[in-house]
């Protein structure tokens, strides 16, 4: 489907733009402010300005995965989050902070535990949940939040 077009978020204004699926590997840039779109399905590793705005402004609910690179479920998690990124793109942006480089973040979240995936929609935490838990499982509680 050569026309057919995906929602994606902006990681630096948080603006919602159309992105053409044929516009793979390719660049595109944002409506608003200018700056290159990751392709839809893409798992953000946002800066935390970035992850400010996203949380804020993101016209798609917003699932954060707070995890750490020396935790065993969080490497469990990992394809999880990937294959759901991918499967939801253009519903839910998908975003990886990582505890250890951001620990502010993660305090400001109140983080006590990873991985802890919280979903975000319109500026309010709507739910969290912590450890790895089935795919399966994974899949429908997002679906159910987001």
């Amino acid at each position: 489907m050569t026309g057919e077009k995906v929602k994606a978020v902006c990681p630096e204004c948080g603006a919602t733009n159309l992105y053409p699926r044929a516009a793979e590997g390719k660049k595109v840039v944002c409506g608003r402010c200018k700056s290159v779109l990751p392709f839809p399905g893409t798992v953000l590793e946002p800066t935390r300005a970035q992850a400010g705005t996203l949380f804020r402004n993101s016209g798609l609910p917003v699932l954060v995965d707070f995890f750490s690179p020396t935790c065993g479920p969080c490497h469990v998690m990992h394809p999880v989050i990937e294959r759901l990124a991918q499967r939801r793109a253009g519903e839910v942006v998908v975003v990886k902070v990582n505890v250890e480089r951001d620990p502010d973040l993660a305090r400001d979240f109140g983080i006590q535990g990873v991985p802890t995936f919280v979903v975000i929609s319109k500026g309010i935490e709507r739910d969290r949940m912590s450890g790895a838990v089935p795919e399966e499982d994974f899949a429908f509680w997002v679906a159910s939040r987001a």
